[in-house]
């Protein structure tokens, strides 16, 4: 470092995170030479995006097999090319707190489930400052904060969620939620008989609750679980059977999540916002039942049942959300980002008449505009109006960039291509066929095209 020959450096720091992959700080100073080599950019290497694609393709078949150390070593090899990514950021933060879930599972009490947890947190804030307006990562991040008892911060993230989407009720209840949680915690009142013992007594819960978790719960205190369980035996009301079921749901207890949310639907008499929470979790279930049939199908590639079965939970997963989402539109008119994906459903089941009100909606909201434009034109390419298909990709492209959305960029030109071909503008076609080529040189049968309008030179 003080010879600034941040290759070696990095080189030195990562061989460090791997033969220690708990210490936070060596993370933390290997991601500092990493942005010193960059001369803190943002952007990483040049062509960092096209530099990424295979680690990234390694990345998703790691995160399928659920191959957590994996993850993790393939997400610090992509930061060596752009210690800013968000997505990278994420999957190291996303596989170090499966890790650390895994060592808490078998023992609660496990300090080194907390130290992947702190690294978790690393990971995640930084996806967080690179990608301020995404949902999904400020709502783990907030969750891995109320794990370690960091409710400010845990607060502070529900809070940024609720200004993103102010119709997240859930959000909304979370970040009051972190707030009693902190006077709870901080002051340790719960189940103390005095205010002179209330520290006291906070600590003997915080062990018992890690006895329970190992060996059982025989009384209050002893489990979380236990305790929400014998409240709702006791009083039977909405709220605890709320409260049961968002415990349950966070701890990965789905079937039970769900049973407990439905009672507190019954209670309500049809609440919708416990509705939608039902809804969620049943979602979320049949995802899991996906993703399981997802790995069997890749580990057993000439298994034809395997794939036919992957296929139809694939359709049936898409077929109730898009049933959701049709409701939540209803109920939401102003979230463009719920008609972004009603209309991605909608014309994935070709029914583009009703997908392309939904995009052009959608065309308006800022984290979903781009691809909403390429949806949209290729719906109006499907219903054979070609000049509104152009203009959709004419407006696309000079707001797609190529290194960070390589996908989005050679589905839009590929478009193109096609569409001046059509109509006979071969100049136009090459140029943009040259575009696809300079981004992927194996997409689909764009240099084939291209040959062949230039005559097969």
């Amino acid at each position: 470092m003080g010879k600034e020959n941040w290759d070696y450096a990095i080189q030195m720091f990562g061989q460090s995170v791997t033969f220690d992959a708990t210490n936070l700080m060596f993370r933390q100073t290997l991601r500092g030479v990493e942005e010193k080599k960059y001369r803190h950019n943002k952007t990483g290497a040049k062509m960092a995006g096209m530099k990424l694609m295979g680690v990234k393709t390694k990345i998703s078949k790691a995160r399928l097999t659920k191959d957590w150390k994996k993850l993790d070593q393939l997400a610090e090899e992509g930061l060596t090319v752009n210690p800013w990514d968000a997505q990278l950021n994420a999957d190291l933060g996303d596989a170090n707190k499966n890790q650390g879930d895994a060592i808490k599972k078998n023992d609660p009490d496990d300090a080194v489930a907390q130290d992947y947890y702190k690294i978790a947190i690393f990971g995640y804030d930084r996806a967080v400052k690179a990608d301020l307006n995404n949902k999904k990562y400020l709502q783990t991040l907030a969750e891995l904060f109320e794990e370690r008892g960091e409710y400010d911060s845990a607060s502070a993230c529900w809070m940024r969620i609720v200004k993103l989407d102010p119709m997240d009720g859930e959000a909304r209840k979370r970040a009051t939620a972190t707030s009693t949680m902190k006077v709870i915690d901080r002051g340790g009142y719960e189940g103390a008989d005095s205010t002179k013992d209330a520290m006291a007594d906070h600590e003997v819960t915080k062990r018992l609750n890690a006895a329970a978790a190992a060996g059982g719960a025989d009384g209050p205190g002893m489990s979380e679980e236990a305790d929400l369980q014998r409240a709702c035996r006791k009083d039977p009301s909405k709220d605890n059977f709320l409260k049961l079921g968002d415990f349950l749901k966070r701890n990965g207890k789905l079937e039970a999540s769900k049973d407990a949310f439905e009672e507190a639907l019954k209670l309500s008499k049809n609440d919708q916002d416990i509705q939608e929470q039902v809804e969620d979790v049943e979602i979320e279930l049949m995802q899991q039942e996906l993703d399981t049939a997802k790995q069997a199908a890749t580990e057993n590639p000439d298994d034809e049942e395997a794939t036919k079965k992957k296929s139809k939970l694939k359709n049936r997963v898409a077929k109730r959300e898009r049933e959701v989402l049709m409701h939540r539109v209803e109920r939401y008119p102003t979230d463009l980002g719920l008609k972004f994906k009603l209309g991605i459903l909608h014309r994935r089941f070709q029914e583009f008449e009703k997908a392309i009100p939904m995009l052009q909606q959608a065309t308006k909201d800022h984290r979903h505009g781009v691809e909403a434009l390429i949806a949209l034109g290729s719906c109006f390419l499907s219903v054979k109006k070609l000049p509104l298909a152009v203009r959709q990709f004419e407006i696309a492209k000079d707001k797609i960039d190529p290194l960070d959305q390589p996908d989005l960029y050679k589905d839009c030109y590929y478009s193109l291509g096609r569409l001046a071909e059509k109509s006979g503008n071969t100049e136009a076609a090459e140029g943009y066929y040259v575009e696809v080529l300079g981004v992927d040189y194996e997409y689909k049968d764009a240099r084939e095209r291209l040959e062949g309008l230039q005559g097969g030179e």
